[in-house]
């Protein structure tokens, strides 16, 4: 049941997140007292802007208003995905470019965890520079989950 609603809003979330220069990064349902509707989006080049996850909100809730798909109260959130999340869309890679990244990946049968300068980003692999300098070049099919590291 919860994987239809979600892909019910994911349906209903998506032109309206795109009408915003934006893109929809994930839908999760949180089961709480309220029930809890979060929708992450995120933009190619610039921060997600406040103003904009406003009206999306406004949007969506009137929709799942329409539509009724809850029959109990719920929360909607419109957010960006934030710095503890990895990253799960390609074209979140391009904006991260010049930052620390974590970027666990597969090769051959075994499983690397490199972490190191985002160097760059093409339609098929990023460059990860380590500290120790040897530039680690990994396909984007071979990602298994890549994590900014926070500058503190």
């Amino acid at each position: 049941m919860s994987s239809t609603i979600i892909n019910t809003v994911k349906e209903i979330a998506q032109p309206i997140v795109e009408q915003e220069d934006m893109f929809l990064v994930d839908v999760e349902l949180k089961n709480a007292k309220i029930q809890e509707i979060w929708v992450l989006v995120d933009t190619e080049e610039q921060g997600v802007d406040l103003d904009a996850c406003a009206r999306v909100s406004k949007e969506v809730s009137f929709i799942l208003e329409e539509k009724d798909l809850f029959n109990k109260s719920y929360r909607l959130n419109v957010s960006s995905p934030g710095l503890s999340r990895p990253l799960s869309d390609q074209r979140q890679y391009p904006k991260n470019q010049g930052r620390v990244a974590k970027v666990k990946y597969k090769k051959d049968d075994e499983y690397i965890t490199v972490e190191g300068v985002l160097m760059t980003v093409t339609d098929s692999q990023i460059e990860v520079k380590p500290e120790d300098d040897k530039l680690v070049v990994i396909p984007f099919e071979n990602i298994v989950e890549t994590k900014i590291v926070p500058k503190i």
